[in-house]
């Protein structure tokens, strides 16, 4: 653990994870060390988390309800990271509740059931979501509810103004607003404190995902008393350096208090008869089954690393990264870029972009094959936002729907960890200076690959 944030170097923050150094094997039966541009998708673990497992391995037992002493020590580190969670995110220490879920998308698709208990005719309520949303942020909620999207403007950012006009035109009729605290494909960053005031003034609540939000930018969830209290959040250890299988839902308790639970089973019952079940209070009643403790004991210690490194550094590094790839890909002939930087507008450190001739598949192919670097490329599961971006047509979208031997359209993505650094980008430049100065050689390469 680093003590002090202001004396934390580059070589320190690359050193705090996991695989650094690993050498994979390229072209010409050659190795070189990975760079690893991926981190939207899921991040490498902490070296503090691997030892935090290793340590609490010998004292690893069921939680809850056992007498044993390992049992009592593994509960007491259980229930103790909802304290650590509530910390991080600054939830409302008495009001606000933290249940322990799978992953973020989880997380969504259980509020998206648990507020269906609340009317008959679900259909009737509306659930406001944005074009920028991944599909956990979408499709769970379009079999329950009407939905409609927030747009966005020429730049891919979210238009506010279109906001507060759906709030208008449904009233009380709008559910939930839901919206990504940040893009996992411009990095875009959304107002969500202003989100959640304007929601407020409507009578309605708001969900963040903050999936690619929380590790990378300091969120405060506010009091609930507030008007920019943020209702619900819900984000994935695996996004930030805890890939162990655990994911948080943030909110109201006494929302959870006063619904069934979408999963049952052992753990969520107090007591049950053949004529009556009567329910745990949460976050335990939100919890059937038997829990994971080792993915707790990670996510804790992937908080109290990214804690002691401290939020606003880790954004500003993300950032200067970012920022100097963004400023050398757009000297470099046939590169795309798909995101902007303005003045005053907050990202996180990712960069769509594309090879004008190469299919995306083909340049993160290539990238890795010829140079070690991984980069993730598709559509990225937020399908209507690529498609926008790349202005597909209904048309375009009917053509390759009918003619699915022809590759789809998509966007390479370079994605940038508190690790990473400038060396790395410069490696990144001059392997995509190679793919275009050579482009027909490597895609007759990589083409049958």
């Amino acid at each position: 653990m680093i003590p002090l944030q202001q004396n934390i170097t580059q070589t320190e923050l690359r050193n705090l994870v996991v695989g650094i150094d690993t050498e994979v094997p390229i072209a010409e039966h050659k190795f070189t060390t990975a760079v690893n541009f991926d981190n939207a998708a899921s991040t490498p673990p902490f070296l503090a988390v691997m030892q935090e497992i290793n340590n609490f391995a010998p004292w690893y037992a069921s939680v809850h309800r056992g007498t044993g002493y390992k049992s009592i020590l593994s509960t007491q580190i259980f229930e103790g990271g909802r304290q650590a969670i509530k910390d991080f995110v600054k939830a409302d220490q008495e009001k606000d509740v933290v249940i322990y879920t799978k992953n973020t998308t989880e997380s969504i698709n259980m509020l998206a059931y648990l507020l269906c208990a609340d009317v008959p005719d679900h259909k009737d309520q509306v659930i406001l979501t944005t074009w920028m949303e991944h599909l956990a942020n979408d499709l769970p909620w379009r079999s329950k509810f009407t939905v409609d999207y927030v747009d966005i403007d020429n730049y891919g950012r979210l238009c506010l103004d279109d906001l507060e006009s759906k709030l208008q035109k449904y009233r009380h009729r709008v559910k939930l607003v839901t919206v990504t605290g940040a893009s996992n494909i411009t990095g875009y960053v959304n107002p969500i404190h202003e989100i959640a005031k304007l929601a407020h003034q409507y009578g309605t609540k708001v969900l963040i995902d903050g999936a690619q939000l929380v590790p990378h930018i300091a969120v405060d969830m506010k009091p609930i008393e507030s008007p920019e209290h943020i209702d619900f959040l819900v984000f994935s250890a695996h996004k930030m350096y805890a890939p162990f299988g655990i994911g948080v839902l943030i909110g109201p308790r006494e929302f959870f208090d006063r619904r069934e639970p979408v999963y049952k089973g052992g753990g969520d019952v107090k007591l049950a008869t053949h004529q009556n079940i009567f329910w745990e209070d949460p976050p335990a009643k939100d919890e059937a089954g038997s829990p994971n403790v080792i993915g707790v004991v990670a996510l804790t210690a992937a908080i109290k690393t990214l804690t002691s490194i401290g939020l606003e550094r880790i954004e500003a590094h993300e950032i200067s990264l970012a920022d100097y790839a963004l400023e050398r890909l757009k000297h470099l002939p046939d590169i795309e870029i798909y995101t902007h930087s303005q003045r005053g507008k907050r990202k996180v450190g990712i960069i769509p972009f594309n090879i004008r001739g190469v299919h995306h598949e083909l340049t993160a192919k290539i990238l890795s094959g010829e140079d070690g670097i991984a980069v993730r490329n598709g559509l990225f599961c937020a399908h209507l936002y690529a498609q926008r971006l790349l202005n597909l047509t209904p048309e375009c979208l009917d053509y390759y729907s009918n003619n699915p031997d022809i590759p789809f359209p998509g966007l390479v993505r370079a994605s940038f960890g508190l690790y990473n650094n400038f060396l790395e980008v410069d490696r990144f430049i001059m392997a995509l200076q190679k793919i275009i100065a050579n482009k027909s050689i490597y895609i007759a390469k990589y083409s049958d690959s």
